[in-house]
């Protein structure tokens, strides 16, 4: 089973390209996930292929920031360039999941639980609309 899923920011503005042949869309674009117990805040990088309508819909409403629920799979590629074989690992997306925006993000200045003020909800005074 190859099935990998990730939650993270993207490091840079995903970029759309089609291919030659069939013009069906590919996005790519890295994103950064948090390592949740280092003693240092540290992070690792994932580059990220998005294939057809996904991909259009990443390249069109993602921006470098957004964070995005990623799953799919793990592929490893290889080349040959100027005799000297190259590796690379990346993940090909099957589905992503916008956790917010960049608008979304600038308009409300990004989610922070702390700000939330549990003293700041009122009891309902009349509960005779409360269907239960």
């Amino acid at each position: 089973m190859n099935q990998v899923i990730l939650i993270g920011r993207l490091t840079r503005d995903p970029e759309l390209r089609f291919t030659a042949g069939s013009g069906k869309a590919i996005a790519t674009f890295s994103i950064a996930v948090d390592r949740p117990f280092a003693k240092e805040r540290t992070a690792d990088f994932f580059r990220v292929t998005v294939w057809g309508k996904s991909g259009e819909n990443c390249a069109n409403y993602l921006s470098k920031g957004s964070l995005v629920a990623i799953q799919g799979r793990l592929q490893n590629n290889n080349y040959e360039k100027d005799g000297v074989k190259h590796y690379s690992t990346e993940v090909v997306a099957d589905r992503v999941q916008f956790l917010d925006t960049k608008r979304s993000r600038d308009e409300q200045g990004g989610f922070n639980p702390s700000q939330i003020d549990p003293d700041g909800f009122q009891a309902i005074d009349d509960d005779d609309d409360i269907p239960f």
